[in-house]
Formats: C-alpha cells, sequence, structure tokens
C-alpha cells in the first residue's frame, strides 16, 4: 500500500502546535508530509496580526517561499494547506507538474489565478459555511472550482469559525477537525 507524500503549508498565525498536530494525525496513518515554516519561526496568537505580518513579508515572498519548499521534494505530491498556506498549495498543484491533488482548508482562489488546472489532479476544499473569511470571496472561488474540475470536491461545515481544524487556537471545532480529517485520510486513500 503506497502512502501519500504531503507538502502542508501553515496558516496566518504560523506553524502552530495545531498545524503541526494536523501533520502528526497523518503521519501516524503512514503519510509522509512535510510542514515548512514560512514565516521564519514566527507564531502569532491573533489572525490578524498573522495577517498583517504576511501582509508586511508580501505575499509574493510567502509565494516564492513555498515554491522553494516544494523544491527538493519528488513532483507526485499533494499541496495541502490551511487559509493563507492555500495560496502556495493550490499555486504549486496548478504550476508544479506531477501533482497528485490539493487539499484547500479554509480557502480557496478563483482557478484562473493560477492557470488552468491540471487534468486528472483531484481536489478537496473545506470550509465553514458561516466563516466571514471565506465568505468575501473564497466561498465563491470554490463553488466555481468543483463546477469546472472533474474530482474536486467541496465540503461545508455548519458554523462561522475560520481555522477550525487548528487544535492550539480557539477557532478549534472538534467535530468539524475529525470530519475533515477522516475525508482528507479518504482521499489520501483513494489516490493509491
Amino acid at each position: 500500500m503506497s502512502m501519500a507524500e504531503l507538502l502542508l503549508f501553515h496558516h496566518a498565525q504560523g506553524l502552530t502546535a495545531g498545524c503541526l498536530a494536523f501533520a502528526d494525525d497523518l503521519r501516524a496513518t503512514g503519510h509522509v508530509v512535510h510542514t515548512p515554516d514560512l514565516y521564519d519561526g514566527k507564531t502569532f496568537t491573533k489572525l490578524a496580526d498573522g495577517v498583517g505580518y504576511a501582509k508586511k513579508v508580501g505575499f509574493d515572498t510567502i509565494m516564492d517561499r513555498g515554491r522553494r519548499a516544494a523544491g527538493g521534494l519528488p513532483d507526485d505530491i499533494v499541496y495541502a494547506g490551511f487559509s493563507l498556506g492555500v495560496m502556495p498549495a493550490q499555486m504549486l498543484a496548478q504550476t508544479r507538474p506531477g501533482a497528485r491533488g490539493a487539499l484547500l482548508f479554509h480557502g480557496c482562489f478563483p482557478p484562473s489565478e493560477f492557470g488552468p488546472w491540471p487534468k486528472g489532479v483531484p481536489a478537496q476544499i473545506h470550509m465553514m459555511d458561516a466563516d466571514e473569511w471565506v465568505l468575501e470571496g473564497d466561498l465563491d472561488a470554490a463553488r466555481q472550482l468543483v463546477k469546472i474540475i472533474k474530482g474536486a470536491e467541496l465540503f461545508l461545515y455548519p458554523g462561522n469559525r475560520h481555522l477550525f481544524a487548528d487544535s492550539s487556537l480557539p477557532d478549534y471545532d472538534e467535530s468539524a477537525a475529525t470530519l475533515l480529517k477522516q475525508r482528507v485520510l479518504s482521499f489520501l486513500h483513494d489516490l493509491e
């Protein structure tokens, strides 16, 4: 049974204990998970502070750090990201040849942002249906993606929390996060 290899990008609050715990849960089922730190060790307790830091560093720099993180890895991997991390994950899934899949948590960009979606690359998008962050365009982008891409699924969870899959943050929702993880493991299993 071949396990998947993933490149998992953290959200705007940095590479938190919750991001690392999520990666460890996937590793515990046999997958290889890389968790690059796009913030040089910085983490933020408030989302607004993390977003402010990302703006200061520059989104192009964060994208470039994401691209470099993929540099030494095989082509046939799954790109995953939490919120801000969706940006490099989706960009790599759409532009780096050989992607096996994309897992987009708490965010999504219009498919046109990074060029055409590669044929045969499945995707899962996970969001809360009343999350004010995703209602600013990400949910529309996700619905558009699912409409045009065979093998793309959008999962909406009831609630208004943004980073609900990060167990180290106040937004954590255990039942939604557990369901998300089950769906992710099923997605990875189906790639084999």
